[in-house]
């Protein structure tokens, strides 16, 4: 292949991996912060929270704002990762499935740890709170099947 065509091919695959990303990144953003938004609103308006409660959730949550934080900035350096993996192999080599599997784990530490600041602030939670506050989070997790 000319140096000239491989160049083209590099942009090409690159344009559509960065295209998919955004895609792929706008879906998951969008959803987790509709989510997040009506989990939000639930805990601080609807659930007539007493003052340590939100205390305590307003400080669980603070946490996790600096914890997820981080996670995302090491999402953005596995994206990066991997475009460049790609841009190296062009092609599903040992680069880009390093760089696939890191993105995963970093994506499912985000999951796991997403899932561990749910159930400290549902323990904040007296129990008719938390029945509510259940069903918001199952509804948030399962859009359209209800």
């Amino acid at each position: 292949m000319s140096p000239g065509r491989r160049l083209i091919l590099v942009v090409i695959v690159a344009f559509l991996a960065a295209v998919a990303g955004v895609f792929a990144g706008r879906a998951l953003y969008e959803t987790r912060q509709q989510s997040e938004t009506e989990l939000h609103a639930l805990l601080h308006e609807e659930l007539e929270l007493d003052a340590a409660q939100e205390a305590r959730i307003e400080a669980i949550e603070q946490r996790f704002a600096v914890r997820r934080k981080a996670l995302e900035l090491e999402m953005h350096a596995a994206n990066a990762h991997l475009a460049a993996a790609i841009e190296a192999e062009h092609g599903y080599g040992p680069q880009v499935t390093a760089a696939v599997d890191h993105t995963h784990h970093v994506m499912g530490e985000l999951q796991k740890e997403t899932l561990e600041h749910l159930f400290a602030m549902r323990a904040e939670l007296r129990p008719h709170q938390q029945a509510r506050f259940d069903r918001t989070v199952v509804k948030a997790l399962t859009p359209g099947a209800r």
